[in-house]
């Protein structure tokens, strides 16, 4: 612990942000990394908890208070070994992470938790200016090949941790680059596409082996990865994103989140996409209000959208928790995004808003009812008399994603699906994240469901060591 008494001397410092007028006029990330001396003292606040709850809190369980102390006292390098040991991608969370751990955090008590994400934030920027991110090839191979289906967090983790054991590990994607929902559904202004490059060069020189446009169950037979690899990882996603079936639905203008935020990404790659669905002149209704509506607001409010109206079908939750009931668990209270902030006052967040339907003209949507509701109880009634009409040239449907789509890889097969309609895996046991078919494992949102790249890592993580486990008899990779 390198200053007992700092979390009573240091405050709480936020990273600095590039003022809103201007990052709204780009795509770029616009926080910025803490300097040496900010983060030293953000370090210093760590109270070194004799539990640690932070670790608990984090799905990682990072080792917390040790990188703290370790930036306090100037030792960048062994900062970003202890980071290394428990993320493999630090560079991605530290950016994009909700950080669970914060809320964890004892100080959170008080309400001004360590910063634990913008410690971590800096120890990777600073560990790759300075040439510390290497690769690390295996001593020796085992002659065991492993496929990974999905290029997302979970299986560039599971591909990263079985090549460095030393198998031949091949990640199929079945879109033109790789990166999964890092690539396309988060907006560059979260997390720049370099930082994606960065890591496939590292991993490729570690040996892993990387295939674009293949689409396992469509262009390429599932069967075959089983017939010619010792072990198949499933990390795909769950993709299938819940519907608004409600009258009007096929109207031109209505379209799922993750048609819209994609063709963004490629925009800024630099593709052509012809008749890119824009928000650019338009009155925008996102319907869901999670991380992909607020994606979806900041993204709509880059291309120029007249409004933009976010509706969440649950009551508005509190600006402040209850922290003797919370702490040391995540809460449920309200949370404005950087996206929300950017609109200003002209931001419209509407709470217990249940839409009725899609009115339109020509064939296209115009304008949408809606209905104010109430719950009781957990059961959802309509307030009568409160029906309202508002316009909408463009309607972004962001409630969430129900399941892995089954057609293709899951139905060709025929793997065992769990309640919710994701792949059946436990994670304990003899046969963590094995499958109902030999040698196929499954992690990540394909496996979990929807939620969040750190909770992604840990399963990809923990899925390579069963993978290595089954492959060699014992493994020496973490749990």
């Amino acid at each position: 612990m390198g200053k007992p008494t700092g979390f009573m001397e240091y405050q709480r410092l936020a990273e600095a942000a590039e003022p809103v007028e201007e990052r709204r006029k780009h795509y770029r990330e616009f926080i910025l990394h803490l300097s040496d001396e900010q983060a030293a003292i953000q370090g210093a606040r760590c109270m070194d908890c004799g539990i640690p709850f932070c670790s608990s809190g984090c799905p990682v369980n990072n080792i917390i208070p040790d990188w703290n102390d370790l930036v306090y006292r100037g030792k960048w390098k062994e900062a970003i070994e202890v980071l290394h040991s428990t993320n493999n991608f630090p560079d991605f969370t530290g950016r994009i992470c909700p950080a669970p751990c914060e809320a964890a955090c004892t100080l959170n008590i008080n309400n001004d938790p360590v910063g634990i994400k913008s410690i971590e934030h800096a120890i990777i920027d600073k560990a790759w200016e300075q040439g510390w991110v290497v690769p690390q090839p295996p001593k020796a191979k085992t002659g065991k090949r492993v496929a990974v289906v999905g290029s997302g967090p979970a299986g560039l983790a599971a591909a990263q941790q079985l090549a460095r054991v030393g198998h031949d590990v091949v990640v199929f994607e079945k879109a033109d680059r790789i990166g999964g929902l890092l690539r396309y559904g988060i907006p560059d202004f979260k997390l720049e596409k370099h930082h994606i490059d960065r890591r496939i060069a590292q991993m490729q020189a570690e040996g892993v082996r990387f295939e674009v446009n293949r689409h396992i169950g469509v262009n390429v037979p599932a069967r075959k990865l089983v017939d010619e690899f010792d072990a198949v990882v499933l990390a795909g996603g769950a993709e299938a994103p819940r519907d608004l079936p409600v009258p009007g639905r096929e109207l031109k203008g209505v379209h799922f989140a993750m048609e819209f935020l994609p063709q963004q990404n490629k925009v800024v790659a630099g593709d052509a996409v012809p008749g890119q669905i824009l928000a650019t002149g338009k009155h925008v209704v996102v319907i869901g209000g999670g991380d992909t509506g607020s994606d979806c607001v900041g993204t709509s409010n880059r291309q120029g959208a007249v409004s933009i109206t976010q509706f969440e079908l649950l009551p508005q939750p509190p600006l402040q928790e209850n922290k003797p009931l919370t702490w040391p668990y995540w809460p449920m209270k309200l949370r404005t995004s950087s996206s929300h902030e950017e609109w200003g006052d002209k931001m419209q967040r509407e709470f217990a808003v249940a839409t009725k339907e899609f009115i339109g003209e020509n064939g296209r949507v115009t304008r949408l009812r809606a209905v104010r509701v109430e719950w009781k109880d957990g059961r959802m009634s309509e307030i009568p008399g409160s029906e309202f009409e508002l316009k909408a040239d463009l309607v972004l449907l962001a409630m969430g994603f129900v399941s892995p789509v089954k057609q293709g890889l899951l139905e060709e097969l025929g793997l065992e699906l769990d309640a919710r309609n994701n792949v059946k895996a436990a994670t304990e046991g003899e046969r963590s994240y094995a499958t109902s078919l030999s040698k196929v494992f499954a992690a990540g949102d394909m496996r979990r469901g929807q939620s969040l790249v750190v909770w992604a890592i840990r399963e990809g993580r923990q899925c390579a060591r069963a993978v290595d486990e089954f492959l060699m008899g014992s493994s020496n990779l973490p749990r």
